[in-house]
């Protein structure tokens, strides 16, 4: 049977487009409920957190492992504030949360500071309520720089109190550094300090200036996979399959 042109849209069967319509939709919905309430993706766009996350890996991020504030919403609506179901980031943990001095900047560190800790890193080496965190000697970390040079950079195990472990680089001799030597931070009530892996090339937490403790409320969740990673440019994407890294590919965050 032969369809009038009343049961037709520009060509196409009213209840076919409304039926694809309503899936897409529904789609959308369910997409924007999990982005908002369960994990959302990320992509490392510096290298501050070298080795852990290089430039161009894609990652997807825990919003309810910390609870919600209204940075987790889609535009950061403010509708209410302080945190609902909030639970405290653990030191160690791989944290995405916007600047609270740039609060259109979402950024990516490691917390290594809870409330009431005092924080001070003394000769490149950081102290944690005044006792030195164990640091390892392991195998230097090689990369290539955007002359196609090879770089040899230092690179740590270091073991924060509670057990957690992770790789550090430290390019400048400890004590050279522009952020080896600071005062002594006493971490408020509600917030948090955050530093980067890449010790000698993170604007983190040391710097009060332009990042400063985190307020909890300004916490959007823990980085927990990557789920792609590439060393092409965006704008080249002739070289998406060639720059592929395919060794971390579901490589989970720690």
């Amino acid at each position: 049977m032969e369809l009038s042109k009343d049961d037709k849209i520009f060509g196409v069967n009213k209840a076919k487009l409304k039926k694809e319509t309503s899936g897409l939709a529904w789609a959308f919905l369910v997409a924007m409920i999990i982005r908002t309430f369960i994990y959302q993706p990320f992509n490392i766009p510096s290298g501050s957190m070298i080795p852990t996350l290089l430039i161009g890996d894609y990652l997807f991020v825990n919003k309810y492992c910390y609870g919600y504030s209204r940075h987790s919403l889609p535009f950061g609506l403010n509708i209410f504030s302080g945190r609902v179901l909030e639970k405290a980031p653990q030191r160690g943990d791989v944290v995405v949360f916007f600047n609270p001095k740039h609060d259109d900047l979402d950024y990516i560190k490691r917390c290594v500071g809870l409330p009431g800790d005092r924080i001070q890193v003394t000769k490149g080496v950081l102290h944690i309520n005044g006792e030195a965190v164990k640091l390892e000697k392991i195998k230097d970390y090689h990369s290539v720089d955007d002359k196609g040079q090879l770089k040899v950079i230092p690179q740590y195990t270091e073991t924060l109190p509670n057990g957690v472990a992770h790789p550090i680089l430290k390019e400048k001799p400890f004590g050279m550094g522009r952020l080896d030597n600071t005062e002594e931070f006493v971490v408020p009530e509600g917030h948090y300090f955050m530093m980067g892996d890449n010790r000698d090339n993170s604007q983190d937490s040391r710097v009060q200036s332009m990042v400063g403790y985190i307020p909890a409320e300004h916490i959007i969740g823990r980085a927990e996979v990557l789920f792609f990673s590439t060393q092409a440019k965006w704008y080249a994407p002739l070289d998406w399959p060639f720059g592929l890294r395919y060794n971390r590919l579901a490589q989970i965050i720690r």
